[in-house]
């Protein structure tokens, strides 16, 4: 069974998918381990992908509210638009499946939009320095989202 595991502590996230293993290195919330909407913290516990986006897109494709715009990530581009927390490649959405924890009121973490996602290279990984979702270097996304099913579960723990 395909399975992800998180460690914020270690800022790894693990693929398992059957005899195969591959571990990545990762950036999570700069704010920490925290399940409240606002608080620009990676939630814990258990949960697992609710959608998976950008399929058919090239490597640093960017992305705004899910959607692809068209552009391809660049330093002119990010210098154009300074402040964007650039979302790039890919994108797995997390849905929490602990009712009251990080499901549904102000711990549900579908909409608190967290996903795990491609971030440009030049940002550092094994640093927390998100702003709550799970960053990754573009490769490594695109190789995660090519094996994981929607549904695959995905545990956050420190």
């Amino acid at each position: 069974m395909t399975q992800i595991k998180i460690s914020i502590s270690a800022q790894t996230l693990t693929l398992e998918d059957g005899s195969e293993r591959h571990q990545y290195s990762i950036s999570t919330a700069e704010n920490g381990a925290g399940q409240s909407s606002g608080s620009g913290c990676t939630p814990l516990g258990s949960h697992y992908i609710r959608a998976k986006i950008g399929r058919s897109e090239p490597e640093n494709a960017v992305f705004v509210a899910r959607r692809a715009t068209s552009e391809i990530y660049s330093e002119k581009l990010a210098v154009t638009f300074p402040n964007r927390d650039w979302i790039l490649s890919r994108i797995l959405w997390l849905c929490g499946t602990q009712l009251g924890f990080n499901r549904l009121g102000n711990v549900d973490t579908m909409q608190r939009y967290i996903y795990i996602h491609g971030t440009p290279d030049s940002e550092p990984m094994g640093v927390p320095k998100s702003h709550g979702c799970i960053r990754m270097r573009n490769k490594d996304v695109v190789h995660l989202f090519d094996h994981t099913p929607v549904g695959t579960p995905v545990s956050i723990s420190l």
